[in-house]
Order: C-alpha cells, then sequence, then structure tokens
C-alpha cells in the first residue's frame, strides 16, 4: 500500500473482503446486510443465509490431506476428490465464501508450499447459523 501511495501519489483506503448475508426477519421482511451492526436484535430474525462457493483445488497428492484439513478447518463439505493423474488431483468442495475471501488462498499456499490451485464459482445462498457477538471493553460496545 504504502507503495502504491508512494509511486503513484495516490490515496489508498484498504478494507478488509466482505461478503453479503441475507437476513430473512420473522415478519418475512428479506434484506441483505453487509455489516453485523447493522443486524436487528436476534428475536426479530427467522433465519440468515450465507453465500457458498463450489471450491476445487488442484494439488500434488503428497498435499491432499493437508488440503483436506484446510477445508474442513474452514466449514467445507466435501464433495469429490479426482485424481487427474498420478501425482496430481483435483478435490472438491462447498465451502462459505466468507471462509474464502479472507486468507484462505495464502494458507493453501503455504500449506502446499505454493503448488496447489483454487478455482470457485458461486453456487447460492445457504440458511446458517449466525450470531451476534457484542465485546465489551470498559462498559463500552
Amino acid at each position: 500500500q504504502e507503495r502504491v501511495e508512494r509511486e503513484f501519489n495516490l490515496d489508498i483506503i484498504t478494507t478488509a473482503p466482505s461478503v453479503i448475508y441475507k437476513v430473512t426477519k420473522t415478519n418475512g421482511e428479506v434484506f441483505d446486510i453487509t455489516n453485523p451492526t447493522n443486524l436487528p436484535p436476534m428475536t426479530e430474525i427467522d433465519f440468515m443465509e450465507e453465500p457458498v462457493v463450489k471450491a476445487s483445488i488442484i494439488t500434488p497428492t503428497d498435499y491432499v490431506g493437508a488440503v483436506m484439513e484446510l477445508c474442513q478447518e474452514r466449514r467445507g463439505i466435501y464433495i469429490d476428490m479426482e485424481y487427474i493423474e498420478e501425482t496430481r488431483a483435483v478435490i472438491t468442495y462447498d465451502m462459505p465464501l466468507n471462509e474464502i475471501v479472507y486468507d484462505f488462498f495464502d494458507t493453501l499456499k503455504s500449506r502446499t508450499r505454493g503448488y496447489a490451485s483454487l478455482d470457485y464459482e458461486f453456487k447460492g445462498y445457504k440458511t446458517t447459523k449466525l450470531v451476534k457477538l457484542d465485546i465489551l471493553l470498559n462498559g463500552d460496545v
């Protein structure tokens, strides 16, 4: 960021990546939410949905275990594994988009020493159990 600001004389604003959740209230109203501070009280929420992607990961067979462990840590649901040749496999998981956009790719590259590749496509929204957690610091939210 500093380099881009310095070399191109630009003001850069960086933010953490986020996804859009769908909230259905008990009165039937449906709306999108990008920030948890905009959530209505939990008593007014019937259910929430989060975006899910179909992730396909090509990896050397030596790293299949590490890739599967990472996907399961990130709430992935195993779909399929196919060996495309003796030394490479394609592993397919359904995963919440939120788990992908933050640091999944960096962690995947780290655990496979840079050899894995990731491709994903949006699958739709899936009902999920999410809660808003407020943390108090010195009595302030």
